[in-house]
């Protein structure tokens, strides 16, 4: 029998540790402290304008201003979510950075908005615009095109989140309601634009990414009616009247590829979800675990993918997943969506994952599971995920909860926190998505 057929003993470790290690392994792979100096240009022969938006912009600000040199002009703002900037004594100094609100929009984000556009337009040909993007940023930078009120992209906004449309689907609406995102704040600018980016995004695609302000967007006007119609999404007529006379051709479309503004702009991706797949796959091996990564795109509603993955599971653990035997950590990114069925419903993608997953494993033993978003927050709720072990359903069953009513109500939060699984991280300052593991013994 070749030796990776061959029964492998399970070596002897602290399961729910090994967890919590490679989701923190995967995180720190995506720490803008650490990799968004090497990404950076040399100065210009003006002044650096610094923008942004996302969840890990004010990390990444503060890596540029830690390597940019001291006698170098450099001055920006950037617009991360409530609670995920710095205090006083650590925020950067010559970079502002706001906080507004996320995944809704809110006014303060506009308000910031409307100040990073006329610091882009103050720019010329001797500056440079080094723009700062990552998860998050697309309802963080909002600027609505008129007559489109914030109030209606909120509403938009909030009908789009809980429709169960795939991240580029949203992004492909609210491209097409701003002035800023779809590459329009590139044709602000008379500057070089140097990007950096930090993807959330699966496929890693810049024109997803904080729907991508400074790069060219292919989708249309067309496209974003054709996603609120497949939804069914209830929006304001001001939304719906805009989005017509686009597709009309009354208004002018986004720019595309090709266009001239994007001759002096370049783009870097500095983090994927891959990268910190392959981090956390690292720390299995060296404990001895075969990791076997299931990639960093999978999407689908997240209870349909908990069940797919179950049953990838069961194979494993009675020796049917050929060449692997157990003991195997099945890892996997991307972003699965919620539909959301009860609107008091507390939780996130992740923790509805593995909700799912419980029920579907029932008592499959050796079995134990995490699932988080490496921006630390899954959903609305205060924790970044959560874990699973053998004893989960019997520790639910004891605070008299039922796991399949639980996720009827949309609760996986109540139902982890009443089972101690809640993973509660604060802040990252980074995003590439959510994480996934299931260990087999």
């Amino acid at each position: 029998m070749p030796e990776l057929l061959a029964p492998q003993a399970a070596p002897a470790f602290d399961a729910c540790g090994l967890l919590r290690g490679s989701f923190a392994a995967a995180v720190a792979a995506a720490d803008p402290l650490k990799i968004v100096a090497a990404a950076l240009p040399l100065p210009p022969k003006g002044r650096t304008l610094v923008i942004g938006a996302g969840k890990a912009v004010a990390a990444m600000a503060k890596a540029v201003e830690a390597a940019w040199p001291a006698g170098a002009p450099l001055e920006g703002l950037v617009i991360t979510r409530y609670g995920h900037g710095y205090g006083p004594a650590e925020s950067p100094r010559r970079v502002r950075v706001i906080e507004a609100g996320h995944p809704v929009p809110d006014e303060a984000g506009e308000a910031a908005a409307r100040e990073i556009v006329a610091a882009v337009q103050a720019l010329g040909p001797d500056d440079l615009l080094l723009a700062l993007f990552s998860g998050g940023g697309s309802s963080l930078f909002s600027l609505p095109t008129p007559p489109i009120t914030m109030e209606a992209l909120k509403a938009t906004t909030s009908e789009l989140l809980k429709c169960g449309a795939a991240i580029q689907e949203i992004n492909t609406v609210r491209k097409h309601l701003s002035l800023v995102q779809g590459g329009r704040l590139a044709l602000m600018c008379r500057a070089p634009i140097e990007t950096i980016l930090i993807s959330d995004v699966v496929g890693d695609q810049p024109t997803h990414i904080a729907s991508g302000p400074t790069v060219p967007d292919p989708t249309s006007y067309q496209d974003a009616l054709d996603i609120l119609e497949r939804y069914d999404c209830v929006v304001p007529l001001s939304v719906h009247a805009l989005l017509e006379a686009g597709a009309d051709g009354g208004l002018d479309e986004t720019p595309k590829p090709g266009t001239p503004a994007f001759s002096k702009a370049r783009t870097q991706i500095v983090a994927t979800a891959h990268k910190s797949l392959e981090a956390a796959a690292k720390l299995f091996t060296e404990a001895g675990i075969t990791p076997l990564i299931l990639g960093d795109s999978v999407t689908g509603e997240a209870r349909e993918v908990a069940k797919a993955h179950a049953a990838m599971v069961r194979e494993v653990a009675a020796g049917h997943f050929s060449p692997f035997r157990p003991p195997v950590a099945l890892i996997s990114g991307g972003e699965c969506t919620v539909t959301v069925r009860n609107p008091q419903g507390r939780g996130g993608r992740c923790s509805e994952y593995l909700l799912s997953l419980a029920i579907e494993l029932g008592e499959t033993a050796g079995v134990h599971a995490l699932a988080a978003d490496t921006d630390g927050i899954d959903g609305s709720e205060d924790n970044a995920g959560a874990l699973l072990t053998p004893a989960t359903l019997a520790k639910a069953q004891g605070a008299g909860l039922r796991a399949d009513q639980c996720l009827a109500a949309n609760d996986a939060y109540g139902f982890f926190a009443a089972t101690d699984g809640l993973i509660v991280t604060g802040p990252t300052r980074t995003n590439v998505n959510d994480f996934r593991v299931i260990l087999v013994m």
